[in-house]
């Protein structure tokens, strides 16, 4: 009985110990753990620089579509990996499916080495 209480302070000890350098060498950065291949994917998009097309212009200058409902697609959208052409070289291009307050947005977003340009994007209401 003795034993086993030993090995248990010792396991929280250790257990404390490795929180405390956790939260030391991770506190105050901004880690992420993306292990899914949409998430990993819209990070990598949000990373580039991002451009737009003259259509996604032309729909932003009308107020068609803001530049924060595009930034919401960015952020919590879904790829359909099945319409992307994630083969294409020199750049990629996906198909990225989100919706904003009133509005259904699929995006196209083609990827090349240091940007990211917004070719098109249609609009459906919900």
């Amino acid at each position: 009985m003795h034993d086993m209480k030993r090995r248990f302070t010792l396991y929280g000890f250790g257990f404390v110990i490795g929180i405390m350098l956790v939260f030391f060498f991770l506190g105050g950065k901004n880690a992420s753990c993306n292990w899914l291949p949409n998430d990993r994917m819209l990070k990598i998009i949000r990373s580039k620089q991002i451009s737009y097309s003259k259509d996604v212009q032309n729909l932003i200058i009308s107020k068609e579509i803001d530049s924060m409902d595009i930034n919401l697609v960015l952020d919590n959208g879904n790829i359909d990996f099945s319409k992307s052409q994630t083969k294409n070289m020199p750049c990629r291009e996906y198909l990225i499916n989100g919706v904003n307050k009133q509005q259904n947005l699929a995006l196209t977003v083609s990827i090349c080495d240091s940007i990211a340009v917004i070719e098109k994007i249609k609009i459906g209401k919900n």
